[in-house]
């Protein structure tokens, strides 16, 4: 079965929400605007969120449109140098404060900052890219409207004996061993986690990088949860289940579709190309 895919969308306030505009307030100078808010269309459906969480079984998130402030955060140098700018920005554009942002699914979190930069900037993105026949260096313009929701292949993963709980994390049975794996998808914390591994100076940790991505990922075997059952696990596990894992995961993980045809301007080479978020994503003028 094809991956479900929908496009991407989000539902602005309706017509009796407030809309933007200037007000007159003593404390302000005389005025103040009203930031406008919108719905963005969560890619997990709040399907994969624990019991507890503020968003499960939500299909949609609440952000507001960027501001000038905003555009302060996204050339803090410091928080650059940190690796932690969309981090913040995403916390700042979430309207339900009791939402803890570092918690947010890597595909929601994914959504939000599409929908910030639409909303921001507009939906056309235009970067540098190489063709992927000739490498030659052309400008190109996407649009990011045209974005889908992936929602993940439950029903392919499940073909590969692996099944959803309801506490949001996935089981699956590896193929060599036989040991049942009990797995969580990606949060923010664990996405800035390896980040900044590959990011990072530290050679040794760069080399590490499917051991801490299991690491991660894997929450118990065979109902053992203990810190020394994972690691022997980790340490010892056959790369055939390993990849097994690694697939299953990669499959059932939803997020935002950013594919899209590509044209190359000097040898009309064609084909499906991901929308590279480079530094013009966010900063279009610069």
């Amino acid at each position: 079965m094809s991956r479900n895919k929908d496009r991407v969308g989000s539902r602005a306030q309706g017509a009796d929400s407030p809309s933007p505009a200037v007000m007159q307030e003593a404390n302000t100078g005389g005025f103040s605007f009203v930031t406008p808010t919108e719905f963005v269309e969560l890619p997990s459906e709040g399907k994969y969120y624990s019991e507890d969480h503020p968003l499960r079984g939500e299909s949609s998130i609440e952000i507001r449109q960027m501001t000038a402030r905003d555009e302060d955060l996204l050339t803090s140098r410091t928080l650059i140098r940190k690796g932690v700018v969309l981090d913040r920005l995403i916390q700042n554009l979430v309207v339900d404060k009791n939402i803890n942002t570092d918690s947010l699914l890597v595909g929601d979190r994914n959504a939000i900052v599409i929908a910030a930069r639409v909303s921001g900037y507009g939906s056309e993105y235009t970067t540098q890219v190489q063709c992927p026949q000739c490498g030659a260096e052309q400008v190109h313009e996407f649009d990011l409207n045209s974005a889908h929701i992936d929602a993940g292949d439950i029903e392919r993963a499940c073909e590969l004996q692996t099944t959803f709980n309801d506490d949001g994390t996935f089981e699956t049975v590896l193929p060599r061993t036989g040991v049942v794996a009990t797995f969580k998808l990606f949060d923010g914390s664990d996405e800035r986690h390896m980040v900044n591994m590959v990011l990072g100076n530290n050679n040794k940790e760069q080399e590490n990088l499917i051991t801490r991505q299991l690491r991660r990922m894997i929450v118990a075997v065979n109902g053992n949860n203990t810190p020394e059952a994972l690691e022997y696990f980790v340490n010892n596990v056959p790369s055939v289940d390993s990849r097994h894992l690694r697939m299953v995961f990669k499959m059932v993980s939803p997020d935002i579709d950013l594919t899209q045809d590509f044209e190359c301007a000097e040898c009309n080479h064609t084909q499906q190309m991901e929308v590279p978020l480079t530094a013009d994503f966010f900063w279009p003028d610069r």
